[in-house]
């Protein structure tokens, strides 16, 4: 058995930066991870441009039994904590829509930061590694066997992300390790992810049509952006947000044409052109062909009852839809649920209950919302507990 101070298993987002933090603190860190490719969730993410952070974290974009909880780890390392570093490494980034931040070089340039980082805290890489017991020490601390050798370590932190994305290597280990503890665990379910429609509910004509501007709401939370039609549903920003809300059996409220007067649009419109040819001009000519269907014959606009024309309208503004359910967590960015925050002190990440033992990342009963929210809960929780193994 070999003596270490801290055993990370995981290394994904939160474990790179928890390894970093403590082992430039001058801990001794093994990190370990089953898998032989380093954070391939950070090689992915945005197409593999990577939207490493946001300038508008605010911890009311996060989703969690306990929405205080995300407070403190995001004060103590803040998206401007995590752009310093970026500019240290002489990487450079962009700004996209609503301020998402994405790396010039790509997720492999941050990748290779957070390596370079760890290696500064000469941290010990154990990558290719399988976890086969985890136990409490009879003199204190953890005991940790692995399919290379067995550590004990005073400290362990479970880094090892939730079931999104099982294509590259998501398991439910850490949860598993959670109720071994005793902690409790919150439901989990894919989150940021496109919702799927009853077949019979299914255009399969309009799969591929993009509606870039639409408020879709569900319950008291809406958000604006581009929407997507799919072959089994609708995706695009907009409905991934709402997904982290949406539960079976809600209803989800689109607003297809948001700020506009349809009513005052007719009225400068030629009443002599056909219908669809007007609204082609505020929505996909596709999308309009199949809207229109369901009023039998496309006809000019004179030959509308103002009645029709106002129904129309309530309709595009306030389209009611039940999804399905959601294409599963091998389409998910994110998981939502995990372990229960009430377990956990929110300003270490470590057990309330198990001294030495942290959950940091995606296992954690935290999602953020898409744009770099749930990137820079991996930097601060994973900030935080290197800071206090």
């Amino acid at each position: 058995m070999q003596e270490t101070d801290v055993v990370i298993i995981g290394a994904g987002a939160a474990g790179l930066m928890c390894a970093a933090t403590a082992g430039q603190r001058g801990r001794r860190v093994v990190l370990v991870d089953h898998s032989t490719k380093l954070a391939e969730k950070i090689r992915i993410s945005g197409g593999g441009r990577c939207n490493f952070t946001n300038l508008n974290i605010h911890p009311d974009c996060y989703l969690s039994n306990n929405p205080h909880f995300v407070k403190s780890a995001l004060k103590q390392y803040t998206q401007h904590d995590f752009i310093a570093m970026v500019y240290k490494h002489g990487l450079s980034f962009h700004e996209k829509t609503l301020g998402q931040l994405f790396c010039d070089q790509n997720s492999e340039g941050i990748i290779q930061m957070l390596k370079d980082e760890v290696e500064q805290g000469d941290v010990i890489w154990r990558m290719g590694t399988s976890v086969l017991s985890v136990a409490q020490g009879e003199s204190g601390g953890f005991i940790v066997e692995t399919s290379q050798e067995t550590w004990h370590c005073q400290s362990l932190v479970i880094a090892s992300g939730g079931l999104s994305i099982p294509q590259i290597g998501a398991t439910p280990m850490g949860y598993e390790i959670a109720k071994q503890f005793g902690l409790k665990i919150v439901p989990q379910a894919p989150a940021l992810v496109p919702l799927t429609f009853q077949a019979e509910d299914l255009w399969a004509e309009l799969a591929g049509v993009a509606i870039e501007d639409a408020i879709v709401s569900c319950k008291t939370q809406q958000f604006r952006e581009a929407i997507l039609f799919t072959h089994k549903g609708v995706s695009g920003p907009a409905i991934l947000q709402i997904s982290s809300y949406w539960q079976a059996g809600d209803t989800i409220e689109i607003d297809l044409i948001p700020d506009l007067d349809l009513q005052d649009y007719f009225a400068n419109a030629s009443r002599e052109a056909l219908l669809s040819t007007i609204l082609s001009d505020v929505l996909p000519k596709r999308f309009v062909q199949v809207w229109l269907q369901k009023l039998g014959e496309i006809k000019p606009l004179k030959q509308y009852s103002p009645k029709v024309l106002q129904g129309l309208e309530a309709e595009l503004h306030a389209w009611q839809v039940k999804p399905s359910g959601t294409v599963g967590y091998k389409k998910a960015e994110v998981t939502r649920g995990g372990v229960d925050t009430d377990e956990l002190l929110s300003k270490t990440m470590m057990s309330r209950n198990v001294a030495g033992l942290y959950f940091i990342g995606e296992v954690v009963d935290v999602t953020g919302w898409l744009g770099g929210y749930n990137f820079q809960w991996a930097w601060s929780s994973g900030y935080v507990a290197g800071m206090n193994i």
